[in-house]
Order: structure tokens, then sequence, then C-alpha cells
């Protein structure tokens, strides 16, 4: 049931290894038209001459840095990157670049990915839209696609010779919404504490972790007479990469202890398995709709290695205490564990394997 007992330490690796993408996982990304030829690789972006720390309006650091490039660097990477923005947004319409250009690039070194984030200007308007340069990982990958099939959320990303680009996913980070708005008089603690049982049934059904508030945002839409919220995962790494149950449900992070008050105060426990029910019916929904592209994926996620042997055997005798199942026993991969996971929460028979 959903409680906030954190009397178990829910333990995340310090420094997750990164894994490469394998020719079957390629294929997969080629046929649905994830990779794409791009004029920019993570490695360009690396060699700038000079950084700034990045502070926010009210003058704190925000762990990012800008980066300064040489006159000539210049010159060639940012209409490179104004192409790539074209890719990401308008499939390489090169029309839309003639009124954007490239206003500022941040780096940050706090995580795995070490983003670095372009932000990019419309000259007719001053309007301005971001988005990230990462190396590749199969891990984030497949939770970014695994995020597109299965959630109510579409992810746009583009992978070339071991480089992401990343669309940004507005909202306000969780931490953040926390300090700012969950006090306000027009919010509504009702519905964020229905949409984070819906959020934390998401991640561990198709087992994305490390959810901690600052890994996700909450999406504010103003309705005819109240407030609506989505929480959205904007942090992938953790897909399908460790061993302990708990990290794939947000519930059981300290960060996120606020969220689970308002859940044990505004919601019974009949109410929490009602929301639990309808998300897993939805999920179940878009497995059906996508039945073909999931398999497929299942199919090439199966044979990759996304994790340490040590991870796979826990994950698996968790999930099968959790489920009260033996069908994990015969699971060698992270692969072979979401597919059984999934079978067993959405009751699908499009997903293959044993």
């Amino acid at each position: 049931m959903f409680d906030q007992n954190f009397e178990r330490k829910t333990a995340i690796s310090k420094k997750k290894k990164l894994y490469k993408i394998e020719d079957g996982f390629r294929q997969y990304l080629h046929n649905y038209a994830r990779e794409v030829e791009l004029p920019v690789k993570y490695d360009d972006l690396t060699y700038y001459s000079s950084s700034v720390p990045l502070l926010d309006k009210n003058g704190q650091d925000t762990l990012w840095e800008t980066v300064y490039y040489s006159q000539q660097d210049m010159r060639e990477l940012y209409p490179s990157l104004t192409m790539v923005y074209a890719k990401l947004k308008a499939e390489g319409n090169i029309k839309v670049m003639e009124h954007l250009r490239v206003d500022r690039v941040d780096y940050c070194t706090f995580g795995n990915s070490r983003p670095f984030r372009v932000r990019i200007i419309n000259n007719f308007n001053d309007n301005y839209d971001y988005f990230y340069v990462k190396t590749a990982d199969a891990s984030r990958l497949y939770g970014l696609e695994l995020e597109h099939i299965l959630s109510p959320n579409r992810i746009n990303y583009l992978e070339w010779k071991d480089s992401l680009i990343e669309e940004h996913i507005a909202g306000i980070p969780g931490d953040i919404f926390l300090g700012r708005h969950l006090d306000q008089e027009e919010c509504n603690p009702t519905r964020i504490a229905k949409e984070f049982v819906k959020f934390n049934e998401r991640c561990f059904v198709h087992l994305l972790g490390d959810m901690r508030a600052y890994n996700f945002v909450v999406d504010i839409t103003p309705d005819f007479d109240d407030m609506q919220y989505r929480i959205r995962a904007i942090d992938f790494d953790q897909q399908c990469y460790e061993g302990q149950r708990r990290i794939y449900l947000p519930q059981f992070f300290k960060e996120n202890l606020p969220y689970v008050e308002l859940c044990m105060k505004y919601m019974t426990p009949e109410t929490v398995k009602q929301y639990q029910s309808e998300e897993r019916a939805k999920i179940a929904s878009r497995v059906n709709v996508s039945n073909n592209r999931l398999r497929e994926l299942m199919d090439v996620m199966s044979k990759d290695r996304l994790s340490s042997d040590q991870k796979v055997d826990q994950l698996k005798q968790e999930l099968a205490e959790h489920y009260k199942s033996k069908v994990f026993s015969k699971c060698a991969t992270m692969g072979e564990i979401l597919r059984q996971s999934l079978k067993i929460a959405v009751g699908s028979n499009y997903l293959g394997g044993h």
C-alpha cells in the first residue's frame, strides 16, 4: 500500500555505468526515425574556451555553466546547432532556420550524462526554446522510448554516432514546485496527490528508477474551473538499471515525502487502488495500440546488457516476491525482466517472450 516507510535504505549507485547502443537497438532506432544524421556530435561542444557559473534570477547557482567558444568555432558550431534544432522540431526544414539563432550554450557537470543545453531564440518575437546534447547511453534511450510508448507523454529525441539530442520537457521541477507552489491558494492538493499516485504507478510498471523530486517536473494546465497537473519524468538514466525494487517507486524517496503526505492526507486506500488500476488500464491500452513497436523494442532490449548480473538477480528475486510469480526465474537480462513485469502488470499477450 502507499506509505512513507523510509526505514529501509533506498540506495542508488553513485556512478552509473554507460552502456553502448548495440546493433539490434540501433536498427530499431533507425526503423523508427530516431537515428538521424546530424551535423554536430557531443564531442564538438566540449572544445569551449571558457565558462562562467550560470545564476538564476534570484542570484542562486544553478549548477550549470555558460560556455564560450572562439569566434571561429562559433561560426562553424552555431549554424550546425540551429540545423540540429530544425531536425528535432521540423524534420530538417531549413526555412525555420532563417529566423532562429543560438543564444547560449550551457554545460552541467552534475549527473551521469554531463549535458549541454542549447538555448535557441526566435528573432521575430524573442521567444526561446531549449534542447540538450548528451552522450548516448542505451539505458537512457530505452527509457525515452518506453516513456514515449507507455506514458501519456510523447518524447522527441534523435541519436547519431553515440550523441543524443533531446527536446526540453517543460514544467516546474518537482522540488521547486514543493517550495514555491504547494502552499498557494489556487493549488489543488487532491489533484496533485492523484497525479503522484498515477506517476508512481507508471514508473513502477515500466521500471523507471530514481524519480526523486528534482528528476521530474510538474506541468500545470489551467482548466475552466480548476488546475490540471501532470508529473513528467525528465531523467531516464535509471531505466532498468538498479536491483532494488523500491528504486522504481517514487514514493520511497525522502525527497518526495511531501507528495506522499498529500496522498496519505487526501486519499483513502481504496482511492489509491482505484487510481492505480486506472493507470494500469491506460498503460494496457497503449500497449495494445503500439503492440508491434513495443514487441520489437522488447525483443532487442531482452538481448542487451543494461546492468550487472548482481542487479539483475536482485531485481528478479524482489519482483518475484512482489508479484508472487515464478516467471522471473528464467530472466537473464533487465529487458526480459521488464517484459515479464509488463505482462503481469497490464495482462498483455502482445509482448512475446517466454
